[in-house]
């Protein structure tokens, strides 16, 4: 599976982004895909994530209430959409995919990872 992350840029604070991560070589129908972030001189860290096993999603405490993971089978494609965006929101975005039914957001479960795509959020 190759992933491609993109819509990424410059948004201001209170605004809001739909990132998307579009799969090829493979359906994501039988994966768990999820989003994850990495700001200068941090950890990355996992954001959100959905099943496509059965639609069923889990987020990170950080994020839940302000940012949305949906799919969309049809595109084979997995969004990101945020909104209340945060000067600390301001990271590169990377999106990942795992053929198993694990819900969750530790990155040794994942075996395929999009490219990155930066987010910045000015105050």
């Amino acid at each position: 599976v190759q992933l491609q992350a993109s819509g990424g840029g410059l948004v201001q604070a209170g605004g809001s982004l739909r990132l998307s991560c579009v799969a090829s070589g493979s359906t994501l129908d039988r994966h768990v895909v999820g989003w994850f972030r990495q700001a200068p001189g941090k950890k990355r860290e996992g954001l959100g994530c959905i099943s496509n096993f059965d639609g069923s999603t889990f987020y990170a405490n950080s994020v839940k209430g302000r940012f949305t993971v949906s799919a969309d089978s049809a595109k084979n494609t997995v969004y990101l959409q945020m909104s209340g965006l945060k000067p600390e929101d301001t990271a590169v975005y990377y999106c990942a995919a795992v053929g198993l039914r694990i819900i969750g957001l530790e990155e040794y479960t994942y075996d395929y990872w999009g490219q990155g795509t930066l987010v910045t959020v000015s105050s």
